[in-house]
Formats: C-alpha cells, sequence, structure tokens
C-alpha cells in the first residue's frame, strides 16, 4: 500500500510538472515568439508557421494552439501503438495543456526587440521542454517520432530535428524575411542549450551501474526497457565488497524510466551517466 501511495504521489508530481511545462511553453510563445514572428522548433514551430500563413493568405485563421492539438492528433496515435500508453498520456497531457494556455494567454508583445523576444522566449520555452523530459514525458510532436525511431532501429533521429526545424527556418526566411529566419536560429539555439543543461538534447547515453544486486536489477530494467545490458565483475576499493557494473546504452527518454528503477531495486547503487557520441552494432541486442 506504501508503494502505491508513493506511486500516485509521482504520478501527481509528474502531471504538476507538466502542467508547469505547458504554461511555460505558452508563455514563450503568446508573449515573445509570436508577436516578433520567431519560430520554435519542431510541431510548435509548425503550428507558428501555418498559423501565420492562414491569417495572412487565408480569409480565416486558425490558431498556433488549436494547430499544435491537431497536428499532434496522428503522432499520439502513433506513439500509443508503438511506444506504450504511459509516455504516451503523460505526452498528450502535455499537448492539451499547452493548447489551453495558449488559447487562454492572450498573444501580447511585452517587448519591441527582436532579439529580446528571441532569447527570452527560447529559454522560457525551453525550461518547460527541459521539465517536462526530466519526468519522463515530452511534449508530443518531434519526441514521440523519436522514440518510436529509436525503438525500431538506431536511426540517425537528428537528422529528423534538423531537416524538420531547417524547413521552418527557410519557410519563415521566404515568407517573412531572412532576418525573421536569423533570429528563428538564435531561438533554437538558445533553446538547445538550455534543455542540455535541464535535461539532455544528446539522443543516447551510456548508463553504467554499480550494484551488489546486479540479477535483480537486471530483470527489473529488462521488464521496463527493451534495452540489451552487459555486466562486468567489480569490487569496492574501500572495503573490499564484491559487486556487479550494468553497462547499457538508452535514449535520452528512458533516463527517467531507468533513474527510478534504479532508485527502487537499490538505491546505494553507484550510476554514471555519459553522453554517446556513436554506437555500432544493433541496439537492442541483449549485449554488446
Amino acid at each position: 500500500m506504501e508503494k502505491r501511495g508513493g506511486t500516485s504521489l509521482e504520478e501527481v508530481k509528474k502531471i504538476i510538472v507538466i502542467l508547469v511545462g505547458a504554461v511555460l511553453g505558452a508563455v514563450s510563445l503568446n508573449l515573445f515568439l509570436i508577436p516578433a514572428n520567431v519560430y520554435a522548433s519542431g510541431f510548435t514551430g509548425i503550428a507558428q508557421l501555418l498559423s501565420s500563413i492562414t491569417e495572412e493568405f487565408a480569409p480565416f485563421n486558425v490558431s498556433t494552439g488549436i494547430l499544435l492539438f491537431i497536428l499532434n492528433i496522428p503522432v499520439g496515435i502513433l506513439g500509443w501503438i508503438k511506444v506504450g500508453k504511459s509516455f504516451t498520456i503523460y505526452s498528450i497531457i502535455s499537448v492539451v495543456a499547452t493548447t489551453f494556455f495558449l488559447e487562454l494567454i492572450p498573444v501580447q508583445e511585452i517587448s519591441e526587440d527582436i532579439l529580446l523576444n528571441a532569447v527570452f522566449g527560447g529559454v522560457i520555452g525551453a525550461i518547460g521542454v527541459g521539465l517536462t523530459l526530466k519526468w519522463g514525458a515530452s511534449t508530443g510532436g518531434m519526441d514521440i517520432i523519436a522514440m518510436i525511431l529509436s525503438r525500431m532501429k538506431d536511426k540517425p533521429i537528428g537528422n529528423y530535428f534538423f531537416t524538420m526545424n531547417s524547413l521552418i527556418i527557410l519557410t519563415a526566411g521566404v515568407l517573412y524575411g531572412w532576418e525573421k529566419a536569423l533570429y528563428t536560429l538564435v531561438t533554437l539555439y538558445v533553446s538547445s542549450r538550455v534543455i542540455d543543461v535541464i535535461h539532455t538534447r544528446h539522443e543516447k547515453l551510456t548508463a553504467m551501474i554499480i550494484t551488489t544486486k546486479g540479477n535483480e536489477l537486471q530483470k527489473a530494467i529488462h521488464d521496463k526497457l527493451v534495452r540489451g545490458i552487459t555486466k562486468f565483475p567489480a569490487k569496492g576499493a574501500y572495503m573490499g565488497e564484491d559487486k556487479e557494473m550494468l553497462m547499457m546504452v538508452i535514449t535520452r527518454y528512458e533516463l527517467y524510466n531507468l533513474e527510478h528503477i534504479i532508485k527502487d531495486v537499490d538505491p546505494k547503487a553507484f550510476t554514471n551517466i555519459i553522453n554517446t557520441a556513436g554506437i555500432f552494432g544493433f541496439f537492442r541486442n541483449d549485449s554488446f
């Protein structure tokens, strides 16, 4: 019963963090980026662009929030089928909450300085994204697509992000002038740096876990993550205690789950997480 209560409390905390992230995302867009015609990355940037295009070239206008929600519907369905219910549900909560706050908070220009809008919009939005990722959810869109690709095979996910963001920048440049495109680049750079500080933008990470409960931890990890693990014998230098080191490569989206698995099975385990520049071989093998 105690564990259930702890789990419920953890879920409530996660939802609160997701809602805070959604508020920050909406503030970033409606008070900084949208008034300055500076664009965010991923599906959010696409929703901004489509909203601007309909407002300028069509007889009707659809808000960024509504478009963001519509764009995420097919991705959410795909995530539900391919990734799993928990991750997708929290991602859907994030998207719905962001849409709600985008409709609630009025679009208002705080500063006429486009650079200030680009920088502060990027920072505030990135804090929201970073917090959401850190608590094991996502803001939908490309994050869900990246999660699907990482589970299917070792795809160069960064190429997809780069291609989509390049299209956003080029479209913004063609339609609204290259100055807007350059400031969009500033926003993307600032966002990536802030997310890197709060969470990580590296797609793959290597976890080295020193534990006295190697078999239990291996089973718990395999119950939740489809990842290979290599085990090495280890010995503590101070006490001379026999231990094991479990080494595995994970995606950034699995870091939250791994942290909680280790905490549940062996809170005294020592874990070192390092950025992985690249890997060779099949990502889901039982060993490296």
